[in-house]
């Protein structure tokens, strides 16, 4: 099993969620990709989680496993509003790194962005080509 696919390293505010992935044996990102909807709200019922954190996490898996980048890139893609492959295979690289950046700035989080020119290009290709 990859260690890069394995669900670890949460923000605190999955808490809840992943305490129960972890008990019901959904420990990768394959998995908890593999999840429906319904699944989901099973897995909610009588626990302290919410189901739009459970939607959350599989939209970021779905961005880890479809595009092989890391939790805090995939999280960055779905909290600037893309949520396929095919949104973001539509984007010039100066516009997804536009949108990505807006975020960024109104986190003000200070640090140097993480989409640049170069992640953009390369996300953009590689989402073509997994929409084919």
């Amino acid at each position: 099993m990859n260690n890069k696919l394995l669900l670890n390293n949460l923000p605190k505010i999955f808490y809840q969620e992943e305490r129960i992935l972890l008990s019901n044996n959904i420990k990768t990102w394959n998995s908890l990709l593999s999840i429906s909807d319904k699944e989901i709200h099973k897995l909610i019922y009588g626990s302290l989680g919410s189901v739009r954190n459970l939607k959350r996490l599989k939209c970021i898996a779905y961005f880890i496993c479809t595009l092989g980048i890391e939790l805090n890139e995939a999280a960055l893609l779905m909290h600037s509003g893309f949520i396929s492959n095919k949104a973001i295979s539509r984007l010039s690289p100066q516009e997804l790194v536009q949108k990505t950046g807006r975020f960024e700035r109104i986190l003000k989080t200070g640090r140097i962005p993480l989409i640049d020119l170069k992640k953009a290009n390369f996300l953009i290709e590689k989402a073509k080509k997994t929409i084919i």
